[in-house]
């Protein structure tokens, strides 16, 4: 529970009631073409080379004749010095061109001369130089084809690349090997090698029943004959599904580092494309690859990016992509062609909006669920990640175990991590129990703010809130301990309120439910009854209590009027289904069940506090002083004791109050003090 800064912020405080909350060493090898086979577009690349090397050289030649430029009198001088080839000058569209005799000493600038001449000018110096040759010119007529082959020739060639690039590529880019050029129909998978992943089944812990099913995979790859000799055969595929965070990415690197065989690994967004047909394609090379290195195995991360439900939600008609993709993978995992010796291992946390003819036995055989870890999986995972760093003799990392109920290995992976991280900025030696505590606030909460500046009056106004929840929290035995409070902002929240659950819970139950939303009730009754007004700071109290009636009533059954029935909309409904399956009648009722719920938890709280004013009190008071309390001082606090403890505030009016040292004397004689080794002494 927490007081919230602004009434607009989402940041979580706590578990989602009724569900869990949401949280490759990269190898590549290509498989080589065979040298038999011509690559594929060979003959295009040869022809757009040939329609290149036709337009370069009909420029070159056209432009090889202009030779080098002299003037009208330059030229004509040379053909009284009779230096030029009588029967060379010719007339051409935009100059007079004539080769230079090789015995004329002009040679050295060039074989040919060509004298420019423009469209006003032409007819004047076509005139001249037929009177200075006698008329032995020749004129040769302008190509009608010429200018617009040099003007529009790049654009119809660019065009034509285009057209076979683009179009004619990607229609046929999920035929044939490889698809457009090879390259876009080629599969985006990575080989991995036990050398390449550096993870194996000892570095996977808190899941100790998915590692034995994918053993035995393991197994089977190893020593098929043993499986297959009372008539048995190889699995399929297996699907792992479980929350993100829970280690199905770690397995599947396990299972890399422990198998002998080839590792295929992609993630199914890597099938999906904007061209049509190229995702079936990469479908068909990936599993041609995995068929020629049989035995071997196939890993797709986030299968649901191309194996949603066919058929639902908007499509825009014609050719789906993502269904051409899934049908593709249908095929190729139990089509009329065999795959056997490729078991396809997929992960995914949306499991319930698969295709059914995806999950059906023979495709995927198995369905291996990665829960979140227990306690004892917990510690397990702790263990593992606490090798890598330095802990100190105080570490408890079964305490850590305890107070971090629905943590997934990766948000305990994150808290080592955060744990070392506070220690080396803090110049430890090592990581203690209040870094690893701090980390896991960190991880779930956010990050503290204590330097955060807050009206005195917002203080106190939040302290009385805390106080409200943490009176309740002790007082009521079906809700979680009371672990710690605390008025230090922490993420978007200018206080929290900490339980602590002696268990791990796989369901809830009506009383703690309701306990828990007394709970919440507290800081809104406290902080009202403290400053005579309703603020925005118990907006996310507001927000968990009333998920928790609704899911109460729709999912959970609670309720003596609507029953055992369940209300909520299917998560993997159809898109355009209604969002409700019973009428408005009933609608009516679940909203005055939720109220009244809200309501009863409302009142129950306000009693409890209004006897228990004193004690919210002295916690409140306590807080503004102390700014974090833990659970033992709360119930000192509410049985009347003083707590013995010295305040930030007194520790630094004290070394106010504490008057500075006095200097040392010189020493007698003038002599130097004694210096330490290495230290030069002063030049004063």
């Amino acid at each position: 529970m927490a007081r919230r800064g602004k009434p607009d912020d989402h940041a979580p405080m706590s578990d989602q009631p009724g569900g869990k909350p949401s949280a490759e060493s990269d190898g590549s090898a290509e498989p080589g073409t065979k040298t038999g086979a011509m690559p594929p577009g060979r003959g295009l690349f040869g022809l757009v080379g040939v329609m290149l090397i036709v337009l370069l050289a009909v420029m070159f030649f056209n432009s090889a004749g202009t030779g080098k430029t002299i003037t009208l009198s330059a030229f004509e001088a040379l053909w009284a010095e009779d230096s030029l080839e009588r029967d060379s000058v010719v007339i051409q569209d935009h100059s007079v061109v004539a080769r230079v005799k090789e015995t004329s000493p002009d040679t050295a600038g060039g074989r040919t001369v060509a004298v420019p001449f423009n469209t006003a000018t032409a007819e004047a110096v076509t005139k001249r130089i037929l009177e200075i040759t006698d008329n032995r010119a020749t004129i040769r007529q302008p190509s009608a084809w010429m200018p617009v082959l040099l003007t529009f020739g790049p654009f119809i060639l660019l065009i034509f690349l285009i057209w076979f690039f683009v179009a004619r590529g990607l229609r046929s880019a999920g035929g044939g090997p490889g698809g457009m050029l090879g390259s876009f129909g080629k599969s985006r998978h990575r080989m991995m090698s036990k050398e390449m992943t550096g993870v194996t089944f000892n570095d996977v812990a808190g899941i100790a029943e998915a590692k034995e099913e994918v053993h035995e995979i393991i197994e089977f790859l190893r020593d098929p004959k043993r499986f297959t000799r009372l008539g048995g055969r190889i699995p399929r595929g297996v699907l792992l599904i479980g929350d993100p965070g829970c280690g199905k990415t770690l397995l599947a690197k396990a299972i890399a580092g422990e198998a002998d065989v080839p590792f295929f690994s992609i993630s199914g967004s890597d099938f999906v494309e904007m061209f049509v047909g190229v995702g079936a394609s990469r479908v068909r090379d990936l599993f041609k690859q995995a068929k020629e290195s049989s035995p071997c195995i196939v890993f797709l991360d986030e299968i649901d990016a191309v194996g949603r439900r066919r058929g639902s939600g908007f499509s825009s008609g014609g050719n789906d992509e993502r269904e051409q993709t899934l049908n593709a993978i249908l095929v190729e995992m139990d089509g009329f062609n065999p795959s056997d010796g490729v078991i396809v291992i997929a992960a995914t946390n949306r499991s319930d909006v698969l295709d059914p003819a995806l999950v059906r036995p023979g495709r995927f055989d198995r369905q291996i669920t990665v829960p979140l870890p227990d306690v004892k999986g917990r510690l397990e995972i702790l263990q593992v990640h606490a090798k890598k760093v330095k802990l100190g003799p105080d570490v408890d990392l079964e305490r850590v175990a305890r107070a971090t109920p629905m943590f997934s290995g990766a948000d305990l992976a994150a808290a080592i991590n955060e744990a070392a991280i506070s220690a080396t900025l803090a110049n430890k030696d090592f990581i203690e129990q209040e870094d690893l505590e701090e980390a896991r606030d960190k991880v779930r909460y956010g990050r503290s703010r204590p330097s955060r500046r807050i009206e005195e009056k917002e203080r106190a106004a939040t302290a009385y809130h805390e106080a409200g929840h943490a009176i309740l929290q002790a007082a009521l035995e079906d809700a979680d301990p009371l672990h710690k409070v605390t008025i230090i902002p922490r993420g978007q929240s200018l206080g929290a309120t900490f339980s602590l659950p002696e268990k791990d819970r796989t369901g809830y139950g009506l009383r703690y439910v309701k306990a828990t939303m007394v709970v919440l009730c507290g800081g809104r009754i406290a902080e009202q009854r403290f400053t005579g007004d309703v603020t925005s700071g118990a907006a996310m109290d507001i927000q968990m209590a009333t998920r928790f009636a609704r899911t109460m009533i729709l999912e959970w059954g609670m309720s003596k009027k609507l029953g055992f029935v369940r209300y909520a909309p299917s998560d993997s409904s159809e898109f355009f289904q209604a969002d409700k399956d019973y009428s408005d009648e009933t609608a009516r009722v679940i909203d005055d069940e939720i109220k009244g719920v809200v309501d009863e938890a409302y009142q129950q709280a306000e009693q409890l506090l209004v006897a228990r004013w004193d004690q919210v009190v002295r916690v409140a008071e306590a807080l503004l002083k102390f700014e974090t309390l833990t659970a033992d001082e709360v119930f000192t606090l509410i049985r009347g004791e003083k707590l013995d403890k010295v305040s930030t505030s007194d520790l630094l009016a004290a070394e106010r109050r504490t008057p500075p040292p006095a200097p040392k004397a010189p020493p007698a004689g003038g002599e130097e003090p004694d210096l330490p080794p290495g230290a030069m002494p002063s030049p004063a």
